[in-house]
């Protein structure tokens, strides 16, 4: 049964999840690695994500995204990419027509521009005012807890991603803003094998949360690990169960199942064929 999973990330506002349904039944008409793309893309052109359009400012005002993408046997990413509107977009050029799996920094918008992309530059007011408010915060001498609710919904936002599996074949596709309480070049979980995505050949994995910790854990390839050793959904409860307090979440798909997990709030949708089909 073909399937497609999409989250909006864990701590996100649970009202969004009419907004996801709607973008996996309009995403879930291609191939696995497309649905996955255009999932994401349509969250990365709505500012109400942390993705594209809607990504954070970082501590010194740049907006620098990461976003990867994953079938089996092969992967792109690009880490810390400005001035481009859908970095996922990018992210699926590196892995198709270059000879690197990721490109970072200078040489992934260089790449971008040669591709194709123009110039966009994905600053928002909303992105303004929670950097401005990190920094306030920052010289009255309060440092926000990345491991605190509010710092979650306030500043964080959190990851985009879709996991999915259709005609039997298997695709994961992520995409990041970071956070505002951030320096210049730091890179979360979203564009590392194995933390916050992870495919094969026997289903995908896409995390959400704080980064620094899914990295720790790998949290992503310790879930693939264990598919088909419990029911998946159990399976991604336990890991999670794992980081206590810390907000994580996960989406995944396997042979034949498909589950959203998380310890937070987190906005996603699950369209299984029947539905698509209707």
């Amino acid at each position: 049964m073909d399937a497609l999973v999409l989250h909006g990330g864990a701590g996100h506002k649970s009202e969004l999840r009419d907004v996801m349904q709607k973008y996996a039944e309009e995403a879930f008409k291609n191939d696995a690695l497309e649905s996955v793309i255009q999932a994401v893309v349509f969250m990365e052109d709505n500012p109400l994500f942390n993705a594209g359009t809607g990504s954070n400012m970082r501590m010194d005002g740049s907006i620098q995204m990461d976003a990867a993408v994953m079938v089996p046997g092969d992967f792109g990413a690009v880490i810390n990419i400005e001035n481009v509107k859908n970095p996922v977009l990018v992210a699926r050029d590196v892995m198709h027509h270059s000879p690197h799996l990721i490109l970072a920094g200078d040489g992934a918008v260089k790449f971008a521009r040669k591709m194709g992309y123009p110039e966009y530059n994905p600053a928002t007011e909303k992105a303004r005012e929670r950097r401005d408010k990190v920094i306030q915060e920052l010289r009255n001498g309060k440092i926000p807890s990345y491991y605190h609710p509010d710092f979650l919904m306030e500043f964080l936002g959190d990851t985009v991603g879709a996991v999915a599996r259709i005609d039997e074949k298997f695709a994961a596709a992520v995409s990041t803003g970071g956070t505002s309480l951030t320096l210049r070049g730091r890179v979360g979980d979203s564009p590392i094998i194995g933390a916050g995505i992870y495919c094969g050949e026997n289903g995908a994995v896409v995390a959400t949360g704080i980064g620094e910790e899914i990295i720790r854990h790998m949290l992503s390839l310790a879930i693939y690990n264990r598919i088909g050793t419990a029911p998946l959904e159990e399976i991604c409860r336990e890991e999670i169960e794992k980081f206590g307090d810390v907000p994580v979440g996960v989406i995944a798909v396997s042979i034949e199942e498909e589950c959203a997990v998380s310890n937070r709030n987190m906005p996603y949708a699950i369209l299984r064929m029947e539905e698509r089909n209707r």
